[in-house]
């Protein structure tokens, strides 16, 4: 029997991740629906940054002679009711709601983490005061929590973020401590802590590596939820103020023209809808991609 060359397995820690690495992006690649939401990302991202230049008017510029036009050659989604180009708001209001999305999910995510790595290594009687703290967070719908919480700090973007964060790290720290509990029986776990290994390296160096591609999966999906969150609180009044172009804004004050003038909701409905669509997408093709007892 010929031996396999050494040289043909990574020799390096590096060269392990490139190449694990390397097969993540070969499965996503022939999972069609993941591509197909990554594709409307990238076109929903590389719209609202280069909405500056893609936009033909300015947002806040208001032409009453021409309030709640039809969609035309000279505004493409037509105008509001106070005579606002639709489409160059709705590009300008995907930057303020993938920004409320982005930041949110950077925020809830590590502490969602942290929780649940805690809980689920040291267990006891930290693992019960921090799964009851998580059960009372998740005993309420996600944006009636977020509603409670905003309301009590105030309506402004940076106020709807720090609500929805809130509102939505507790399934991430779920996650996290059912993953960490099975990992910390792991072989190589107990030879590190042979080794003299302190509790808090381990859940860096070791625990937290394999927490992360769930945790990422499990994000991705939460981003549909989020993202209506934010256009809700937008809705309501809570979160990006007038003359904002959010598009959960745009929405409540189109929704009295919805039944003779449906084009002015239209717009940022079927945004919210095509964007929460394709987050669904990506989550779910990372989730079958990152899950190692996915075939």
């Amino acid at each position: 029997m010929t031996a396999i060359p050494a040289t043909l397995g990574p020799r390096t820690p590096a060269e392990a991740r490139m190449q694990q690495l390397r097969i993540t992006v070969s499965k996503l690649r022939r999972n069609g629906s993941a591509m197909l939401g990554l594709i409307l990302l990238v076109i929903i991202f590389g719209a609202a940054i280069f909405a500056p230049w893609l936009s033909t008017h300015d947002i806040y510029a208001q032409d009453l002679t021409n309030r709640l036009a039809r969609p035309s050659a000279a505004n493409w989604l037509g105008t509001d009711e106070l005579g606002r180009d639709i489409y160059s708001r709705l590009l300008h209001g995907g930057r303020i709601t993938l920004y409320i999305a982005c930041l949110t999910a950077v925020i809830s995510a590590p502490i969602g983490l942290v929780v649940g790595m805690v809980s689920g290594w040291f267990g006891g009687w930290v693992d019960v005061v921090l799964m009851r703290v998580t059960e009372i967070f998740l005993a309420f719908p996600s944006l009636i929590l977020a509603l409670a919480f905003v309301a009590a700090l105030g309506p402004s973007i940076e106020n709807a973020i720090i609500a929805i964060s809130l509102a939505t790290w507790p399934p991430i720290a779920r996650l996290a401590r059912a993953e960490t509990m099975m990992v910390r029986r792991s072989d190589y776990i107990a030879a590190v802590r042979l080794q003299g290994a302190s509790a808090w390296r381990i859940m860096v160096g070791h625990i937290a590596p394999m927490c992360v591609p769930s945790v990422i999966a499990r994000v991705t999906l939460n981003m549909a939820s989020i993202i209506l969150s934010a256009a809700g609180l937008g809705f309501l009044g809570l979160g990006a103020q007038p003359p904002s172009p959010e598009w959960g804004a745009m929405l409540s004050s189109a929704r009295q023209f919805i039944l003779s003038n449906g084009h002015v909701a239209a717009a940022p409905g079927i945004a919210i809808l095509i964007t929460s669509i394709a987050f669904n997408l990506v989550g779910d093709g990372l989730r079958d991609v990152l899950d190692p007892r996915h075939d």
